[in-house]
C-alpha cells in the first residue's frame, strides 16, 4: 500500500456533513436546512458553534456543535475532514464581508479539497449536492497516499 500513489476511501451510505455558514449566510442555511431535514435526518450531522445551534434549535435535528468558527471551529472541521470523520460540508461564506479568521477560513477550503469531499458554498450547490445520486449511495473518492508522501520526503532528508 505504501507504493500506491493514491488511496481510495469510501463515503458511506450515510454521510457525515459539515454545516458551516458565516453570520451573513446563518439564516440562509439555517432555512435551507428545515427544508429539507427530511433528507438531513438520516446523515450525521455537524457544525460550527452558532450554525450548529441555530439550525438544531429550528429543526429539531441533532447537529454535534463544535467551537464558533473564529475560536477554532474552523479548525476542528478541518481536522475531522482529516481523520475520515466528515464526508462533505456546507459552507456559506460570505465572500463580500472580510472575516477576523479568513486564513482560518482558506485552510479548511484547502483541506477539504487536498481530501477531496465534496463541499458546498451556495445554496445552488448545496441543493444539487443533497439530491445527487450519490446522497442514497456509497461514494470512492482517491486522494493522494500521504503515507507514501512523507516517507519519500524522509528518504530526501536522510
Amino acid at each position: 500500500m505504501l507504493d500506491e500513489e493514491f488511496v481510495t476511501l469510501e463515503i458511506g451510505k450515510t454521510k457525515h456533513i459539515a454545516l458551516v455558514a458565516h453570520d451573513g449566510k446563518k439564516k440562509e442555511l439555517v432555512d435551507w436546512c428545515d427544508r429539507n431535514k427530511e433528507i438531513l435526518k438520516g446523515h450525521f450531522l455537524c457544525g460550527t458553534g452558532t450554525t450548529a445551534k441555530l439550525i438544531a434549535e429550528k429543526t429539531g435535528l441533532p447537529v454535534k456543535g463544535f467551537c464558533s468558527g473564529p475560536l477554532g471551529g474552523d479548525q476542528q472541521i478541518g481536522a475531522k475532514i482529516v481523520e475520515g470523520q466528515i464526508d462533505f460540508m456546507i459552507f456559506l461564506w460570505d465572500p463580500l464581508e472580510a472575516q477576523p479568521h479568513d486564513p482560518d477560513v482558506k485552510a479548511l477550503l484547502r483541506i477539504a479539497v487536498v481530501y477531496d469531499i465534496p463541499i458546498a458554498n451556495n445554496l445552488a450547490t448545496a441543493d444539487f449536492m443533497l439530491n445527487s445520486r450519490y446522497m442514497s449511495e456509497p461514494y470512492a473518492r482517491k486522494i493522494e497516499n500521504f503515507n507514501r508522501t512523507i516517507q519519500q520526503r524522509v528518504e530526501r532528508m536522510k
